[in-house]
């Protein structure tokens, strides 16, 4: 599904009246009779309601005309009141004005902090308040006036309903423009926006629901949009598909060079999790003295102990056996729990810039190469990472903050400067490629915040490569797979306290529903729209 930036919508927009054929105002129309179709929906008890609409002088403000018209006309009690004066209003918005005083419509102009003032009491005391203040444009802080009203309407009883975006909300960061109406359902237009669906602001938005307002397809695809929600049907159709013929060497070979003295369950979980995802045969190579522990309990798994450089570690000695071991494997699975020693940074640059197979670099594989990022220039094969935000932070010398405040820049600008694929973890992963196309996974929930969750998704993506899907695939599937594992878990056992292991044990029961048709997508709240 399709997630655009305010850019992209305002171009689909401007085809679509130029080219097409199709006026403003009728898109307006569209947008707001959609939009109270999602207002009764919300609010089936909407005729016991006062409602006030309070707008903004520009389009959104006009959608919030068409809205209070169409109230009306359904025998709604709607008033609007308008934070600007009637004279300063302009085109559609304009237009759609005038028809509110032939219907009877009462109007309010409250252009300053005074006269909002006297109206306090009568816009608290109506049952819906419909945000129409600031639309998807917006990418400066919030001040003055219309800071104290959003900062009004958020401390009132009544329900909000925000028409395209949350007033406030920058509509691709998803981070509040220093403050933010918190809605409890939104109506957007033709698409979602990336504000919609990232954390925070997936929380401000409340339930979501998109209006088809008459973008033809044609234009649509001549957009090109480069963002995309991760979605049931989708992950269904990457699906590996497997005759009732196979055997295991037909499904995939996994090398994973992970673990150290301490750090053995790192190892162990990726290299089961490879096996969870469908990978036929997985090879975990270890540092010899560690062997014995993973043994006991990687008991479908081959192990290859190594030679150590340093007591429990793997190091630069251990770098052309790893190569030899890869010239019959499908992928490299490289990093988890293997330590930081400078011998150990070594390998892992050389197994980035050598290997014959793709490679999904995770944990200390990630603290390995971020001293020296320009060697992903040198590789052989496709390398897929995977970092949390610190991670990122120490790859990118940007603090954790930053990445945080626009994750969608941060693994796009890096995932196309390297020429690599990048998962950046966390609430709302967002998936980057070398072309520009940004996916953002919706599954996954706060209980996923605890210990080997990590590993566990660099084993799965190792594992849907290992079977033959494109790199860019397996980490969509692997991401989405891993969120929506958790999501079970959380319905049947609770919010928290479930454990990286049985997320991975759970992978089988998840895909099973996803290809029996039996899995319900809760991980967002997104309702598409005639």
């Amino acid at each position: 599904m399709y997630i655009l930036t305010a850019d992209e919508m305002r171009e689909m927009d401007r085809q679509t009246i130029e080219t097409f054929g199709l006026p403003g105002r009728v898109l307006m129309e569209n947008a707001g009779r959609g939009a109270v179709r999602a207002i009764f929906q919300t609010w089936p008890d909407i005729y016991t309601r006062s409602v006030a609409v309070i707008a903004g002088k520009g389009n959104n403000g006009g959608d919030g005309f068409v809205i209070a018209r169409y109230l009306a006309q359904h025998g709604v009690d709607v008033s609007v009141y308008l934070l600007s004066s009637r004279d300063r209003l302009k085109g559609d918005a304009a237009a759609n004005f005038k028809h509110l005083e032939t219907l009877g419509i009462t109007v309010t102009e409250m252009a300053d902090a005074l006269t909002f003032s006297r109206y306090k009491e009568q816009i608290a005391g109506c049952g819906l308040l419909v945000d129409a203040i600031l639309g998807t444009g917006l990418d400066s802080e919030v001040r003055g006036y219309f800071r104290n009203i959003i900062d009004f309407i958020n401390h009132v009883q009544s329900s909000v309903f925000s028409v395209d975006i949350p007033s406030g909300l920058h509509s691709e960061t998803a981070i509040p423009c220093g403050i933010c109406i918190k809605a409890d359902a939104t109506a957007t237009f033709a698409f979602a926006k990336i504000g919609h669906m990232l954390l925070p602001g997936a929380d401000y938005t409340g339930k979501l629901f998109i209006i088809d307002i008459g973008i033809p397809p044609h234009i649509v695809r001549s957009a090109r949009p480069s963002h995309q929600l991760l979605t049931a049907a989708w992950i269904l159709s990457l699906m590996p598909a497997r005759s009732s013929r196979s055997h295991k060497g037909q499904t995939g070979h996994v090398l994973v060079a992970a673990g150290s003295t301490g750090k053995t369950g790192a190892a162990i979980m990726t290299a089961a999790a490879a096996m969870r995802a469908g990978a036929g045969l997985v090879t975990l190579a270890i540092p010899e003295s560690i062997n014995d522990v993973v043994e006991t309990r990687a008991l479908e798994v081959m192990t290859r102990p190594m030679a150590e450089s340093e007591k429990g570690i793997l190091g630069k000695n251990n770098t052309e056996d790893i190569i030899s071991l890869l010239s019959d494997k499908a992928c490299l699975a490289l990093g988890p729990g293997l330590g930081t020693a400078d011998t150990t940074r070594i390998l892992v640059s050389d197994l980035i810039q050598n290997s014959p197979v793709p490679v999904v670099l995770d944990a200390d594989g990630l603290n390995n190469l971020a001293s020296n990022t320009g060697m992903l220039q040198k590789r052989r094969s496709e390398i897929i990472l995977t970092p949390h935000p610190g991670e990122m932070s120490r790859l990118t010398g940007i603090s954790t903050a930053e990445i945080q405040a626009d994750r969608v820049a941060a693994a796009r600008n890096f995932a196309r400067t390297h020429k690599v694929h990048l998962v950046l973890k966390g609430a709302r992963t967002v998936i980057a490629h070398p072309d520009g196309q940004v996916h953002v996974n919706p599954t996954g929930n706060s209980g996923m915040a605890s210990g080997g969750m990590g590993d566990v998704l660099t084993g799965m993506i190792a594992g849907f490569l290992a079977q033959g899907i494109l790199p860019e695939n397996a980490c969509h599937l692997g991401v989405y797979l891993h969120g929506a594992a958790a999501d079970m878990l959380a319905q049947s056992r609770g919010p928290f306290g479930y454990l990286a292991g049985e997320v991975m044990d759970h992978l089988p029961d998840t895909i099973n529903a996803l290809i029996s048709g039996t899995f319900t997508d809760t991980s967002h709240d997104c309702r598409p729209m005639l």
